[in-house]
Parts: structure tokens; sequence; C-alpha cells
């Protein structure tokens, strides 16, 4: 498989486009950021029908290239599909798989993940969308192993992502991806977003954080923040929050969609990655800080979560 350049991105239009999912798409590839100085993403429209357009709301749009397009695109995003009974027309299939085949990264939104599907590529890989749409997707496609729970599934050249707002989790994700941890970060404030959730948190979250909550788990949760580098357990999150182990678990699992021990791993992971770009600090001395306690135990979770190891990331995104 070749090589190409994931910033050159590239979105589908379709007739009976979904706006929402659309608006994710440019909002994070399609603006000009010149204020964190990188080379930016490159941003093309296409389609493989002619003419306006109709989206929902009763916006028109006309994309200004063809198929075509999709030979250069390094990134393919597919946001939505008209309707998940529609099957996709084979001339963009065909356009996919030859992209993928030379390296582009496929990328898909809700019910965007029912046109990757119709490619074949997903086949025997691990996918998802969103949860309404789920047990379809399983059923209509067996060979895909469907996730219904989590926000995205990153399967290196395949990425798909649950319904509408966990499109711009995996899109801040392949930012992160891309460009490193602090402009992940920089975007997302931009988008008065949180810096990150991880895609395996669960789609549907019953009492969302809220930081204006008295009962709420923010406080404790950027109080957790600030103490990484200490060792952290459950029962002492649980006691700083007035709360006993049990009602605590329950509480965080509602409030955020993960355990507390999955959600700190996160963190100290994210810390880490922050450290590498912007200090000379040892590897050791990185781990010990974040709450990791060994160059080891850093470079196991850089591996299984990054598939990279932490000096390799470091040289990539480094700014010091």
């Amino acid at each position: 498989m070749r090589s190409c350049d994931h910033r050159r991105v590239a979105t589908l239009l379709y007739d009976g486009l979904s706006i929402f999912e659309f608006g994710i798409v440019v909002e994070i590839f399609g603006l000009p950021r010149p204020e964190l100085e990188v080379d930016w993403y490159k941003f093309e429209t296409c389609s493989h029908q002619r003419g306006p357009l109709r989206t929902t709301g009763g916006v028109q749009v006309e994309a200004r290239r063809g198929l075509r397009t999709l030979q250069q695109a390094g990134t393919i995003v597919i946001s939505g599909w008209k309707r998940t009974s529609e099957p996709p027309p084979e001339s963009l299939l065909k356009a996919l798989r030859s992209a993928h085949a030379r390296g582009a990264r496929l990328v898909s939104i809700c019910s965007g993940a029912f046109v990757l599907a119709a490619t074949g590529l997903l086949d025997g890989k691990r996918a998802t969308t969103h949860w309404r749409y789920a047990e379809e997707l399983a059923s209509r496609f067996p060979k895909i192993r469907v996730d219904p729970g989590v926000l995205y599934v990153d399967e290196g050249s395949i990425l798909t992502s649950a319904g509408s707002a966990a499109g711009i989790d995996l899109c801040l994700h392949i930012v992160r991806c891309d460009y490193g941890a602090e402009i992940a970060n920089r975007v997302a404030r931009r988008l008065v977003m949180p810096p990150h959730r991880d895609g395996g948190q669960a789609q549907y979250v019953q009492n969302p954080v809220d930081s204006r909550a008295a009962g709420g788990l923010a406080p404790l949760l950027q109080w957790a923040q600030s103490h990484l580098g200490q060792a952290l357990r459950v029962e002492d999150l649980a006691r700083h929050a007035a709360m006993s182990p049990r009602t605590f678990a329950r509480q965080f699992r509602q409030q955020t969609g993960t355990t507390p021990h999955q959600w700190l791993t996160h963190q100290r992971l994210l810390a880490a990655q922050m450290r590498l770009e912007k200090t000379d600090d040892g590897i050791d001395a990185i781990a010990e800080a974040v709450g990791l306690q060994t160059a080891a135990t850093l470079r196991q979770h850089f591996s299984r979560t990054l598939a990279t190891t932490p000096t390799a990331y470091r040289r990539r995104f480094s700014t010091t």
C-alpha cells in the first residue's frame, strides 16, 4: 500500500446530505487556521451527482468536483448517508476501494458507515454507527464486528463514528493523530469542546457531566487531572467525592460513559503526550509525573493505544 498525504481531505456531497455531519467536517478540516502555524488540511468537496443537491433543512449545495477528486485525497470523509436502505452507486464504491488501495484513510460519520460497509473494506474489522442503526448494520453486513456502544472506532486506515456529535470526537482524534495533542486541544478550545473523549466511551451517557451542577463530578475530574502524579485509587476518588466506592463507580459511569480506571489511564496518557510535545523531560520522569510510574508502563500504553513509542511520538510532534 503506497503512502499518501492524509492532510488532503475530501468529503462527499450527495442528494439528501446530512448538513450537521457535513458541517462538522467543514469546521474541523475546511476552516483556515493560520493561528496554529502548521501546514493545515487542504479541503475539497466532491460528488457522484451533478447539479444542486438537496440537504436536510431545505438548503442546496453543489460540489465543484466529481469522484476524480478521490484519486488525490489522503483522507475521505463520508458524512452520513441519505437512507441506510439505499445502496451507494457502484461508481462511488469503486472510487473508495481504489483510494483505500493506494493508502487513503476512509472515515465515516453516523450512517456513512453503511457506505464503507458496502465497499467490503470493513469486513473482519470493528466499526460503529449511530446506536439506532447498529442492529441493521450488523444484520446486513455480518462480517463486520459492529460495536454499538462506543463513540468511534479507529481501525487504522478505516475509521467510523457514532451519530452526530461523536463525529466531532472522531475528527478531533484524527487531528490528534496528524498534529499531536496540543494542536488538537487548541482546535477543541475553538469549538468550545472538551479536549478529548476517548473512542471507547459510551454513546449514551445517562447524566452528562455538568460543571454547574452541585452534585456533578466536574470538580472532582478537574481535581484528579491536577493530581495525576499521585497513586489515585477509586477509593480515593470516591472519598474526595464524598460517596461510597460503589455509588461513586455507578455515578462515574453514568456521567462519563466510562470507568474511573479507564478515565484515569486515558488522562495520564494525554498528559504524557503533552509533556512529550512541550518538554525535554526524560521518559522515566514523564511516566512518574503523570502517574504511570515507569517508562515500561508508559511504553506499553503508547503501544496499545497509539501504536507508537513515546520516543517516536516526541520525534514527530515535539515543539521544543
